[in-house]
């Protein structure tokens, strides 16, 4: 069977509702604050595995839309950046970059060491290391195209997608779980912010706003331009040193928009408004992403491939709760932030977001949190992995 884009978008509309009556029903999934579009998508991904492993009935999706939608969805983040706003978490974001590099580094140490225990070269290490897990899969993409031509090591392109979706799938599901035990001291909780106006944002999803149909339009148009803009830059910068996923160019291009148009008190975009459409569109893209997951190919990975995986999800829940809670300042907002960690660190900025949302649903805001992470997460991550994965590779060439 084969779904074209509208029944594709109709799907993932599903998934987000069954994802809902799961959270509902099931104690342990709100509990332990999984996002609604992880407990929805990996029940259709699990559903159409056992079908096609006992029936072999396939699903084919249409996901032209999941890379739009991820687009706007970083377009909205670059229209909230109000750089009035990081100018007052500068000196956080300097020790929550610090946090970041130290994963990446740990990362391609575990991998490597792992990979060269069980026999294996240590390219793989590296490509189950900060180039998928950190990277997500168009770094993972992009690297093991390099590793397979200059390196000569088979199946890097398949071992690449692997580790990525593996790790999609474990950053979504241990980032709430992560927060709920380092919230279980009454003191953590007790250092939530209470909620005020501001946090009618990524904060709280469900939370109701009051929006015009002008805004929306305007909003509408700014993202559209943010898209087209961001990926003509990205274009441009192909090829040369200064390359950027279009994900990173169109985030830039949102926040430069949204910053100049204010300068000279122009026009400022409406806050409700683009939170309204940047959740809708990180919830529609998580669905997508998720229950278009190909769960049987990745049982077919070799046991030690596995082995480096359990292996950094041990490193990144032991990294999120001693390091990144502890150096962020051990409160309700670095709490919020080693939720956020384990999304971005094992899988996506998406997922990262979708985490801290979880949690922030149900114990209240945290603005620092959804400050430095999509800046982090979605812009210097990439910069700096990319530093860190050369000189890996040069000190294993």
């Amino acid at each position: 069977m084969q779904f074209d884009s509208y029944l594709t978008l109709v799907a993932a509309s599903g998934v987000l509702l069954l994802g809902r009556l799961l959270v509902s029903r099931i104690r342990v999934l709100q509990s332990w604050s999984i996002p609604e579009p992880v407990a929805g998508g990996l029940a259709v991904a699990l559903l159409l595995t056992l079908l096609r492993q006992t029936s072999g009935f396939t699903l084919q999706l249409d996901t032209s839309l999941q890379a739009p939608l991820m687009l706007a969805f970083f377009a909205t983040i670059g229209l909230n950046a109000d750089l009035r706003s990081l100018a007052r978490g500068g000196r956080m974001l300097g020790r929550f970059l610090l946090v970041v590099v130290g994963l990446l580094i740990l990362q391609n140490l575990v991998g490597v060491s792992v990979a060269r225990l069980l026999g294996l070269d240590g390219l793989v290490g590296l490509l189950a290391g900060s180039i998928t897990l950190s990277g997500g899969h168009g770094t993972g993409a992009a690297w093991s195209s390099s590793f397979a031509s200059e390196h000569g090591l088979l199946q890097a392109s398949e071992l690449a997608m692997a580790v990525a979706t593996f790790g999609l799938v474990l950053g979504g599901l241990c980032g709430g779980p992560v927060a709920r035990w380092l919230m279980r001291r009454p003191e953590v909780l007790a250092s939530a912010a209470p909620p005020d106006d501001e946090t009618l944002a990524y904060e709280q999803p469900e939370a109701v706003r009051l929006i015009t149909a002008p805004r929306m339009i305007d909003t509408l148009a700014l993202i559209a331009a943010s898209l087209s803009l961001g990926s003509l830059l990205a274009g441009a910068l192909a090829g040369t040193p200064l390359a950027l996923p279009a994900f990173v160019c169109v985030l830039f291009v949102g926040a430069l928009l949204r910053n100049l148009l204010a300068i000279p008190g122009w026009y400022e975009p409406e806050a409700r408004a683009v939170s309204v459409l940047g959740n809708v569109s990180l919830a529609l893209f998580l669905a997508m992403a998720l229950m278009s997951l190909r769960l049987w190919e990745l049982s077919a990975l070799a046991l030690p491939l596995l082995a480096i995986i359990a292996a950094q999800l041990l490193l990144m829940l032991a990294y999120a709760v001693f390091v990144t809670f502890r150096f962020m300042g051990g409160n309700y907002d670095a709490a919020v932030l080693a939720a956020g960690h384990c999304g971005f660190g094992m899988g996506a900025t998406p997922t990262a977001i979708a985490n801290m949302q979880a949690v922030t649903q149900r114990y209240g805001p945290s603005h620092l949190a959804f400050l430095l992470v999509p800046m982090v997460g979605a812009f210097f991550i990439d910069i700096v992995n990319a530093a860190v994965i050369k000189v890996f590779v040069m000190l294993m060439g």
